[in-house]
């Protein structure tokens, strides 16, 4: 339905979705087959480059998924169930990828990527989580007070936000030609 050049929703976006697992896990065992799609026999010229000082290439963020899948969101969940508030969360190198990654191809980090992310879906689905204990409180070194559905829900969101940044990564890469269409372009800078 249109009303003023608007789409409206029977979703409210003000509020957003309730948290369940299970959707979650829709979006966290799809990520490593979008990201192989999107990046799988490509040339480098789209998998290596970044877009801008300061970020990071297609390549680089498979490497921090992997980082991510290793040592943050299972490891934390484990922290919370087992511990609770009274043991912060270890440190995460957000930028270990670059150390992990070097010498390896694009194919390997895929092919670990997909084999950690499975298996640590079913460690997941075999905690059988309900709503206690989604709603156990755990410490963020930098954060503070968390829960773990805030964990896992930015788990979630943080596959989106990296699958949007390899986007952004291929398309600075014709940023210089498409012409005026940059207009209608919000992925490029103008």
């Amino acid at each position: 339905m249109r009303a003023g050049g608007r789409v409206h929703s029977a979703f409210a976006p003000e509020t957003g979705m309730e948290f369940r697992l299970d959707q979650a896990c829709e979006v966290l065992e799809r990520t490593p087959r979008v990201v192989r799609t999107m990046l799988s026999d490509l040339d480098e010229s789209w998998t290596h480059r970044n877009y801008g000082d300061a970020t990071w290439s297609p390549f680089d963020i498979v490497g921090h998924l992997i980082a991510g899948e290793r040592v943050d969101w299972m490891a934390r969940t484990r922290i919370i169930l087992e511990s609770g508030p009274s043991r912060p969360f270890d440190p995460f190198d957000r930028m270990a990828m670059y150390e992990e990654s070097r010498g390896k191809s694009l194919p390997e980090l895929l092919d670990t990527f997909e084999s950690l992310r499975g298996r640590n879906l079913v460690e997941l689905r075999a905690m059988h989580l309900g709503p206690e204990q989604l709603a156990l409180p755990g410490t963020h070194p930098d954060l503070g007070p968390v829960t773990l559905e805030q964990l896992l829900a930015t788990w979630v969101v943080h596959d989106l936000n990296h699958i949007a940044q390899i986007a952004k990564a291929m398309a600075f890469q014709y940023r210089e030609r498409v012409g005026p269409w940059i207009a209608y372009l919000p992925i490029l800078p103008r």
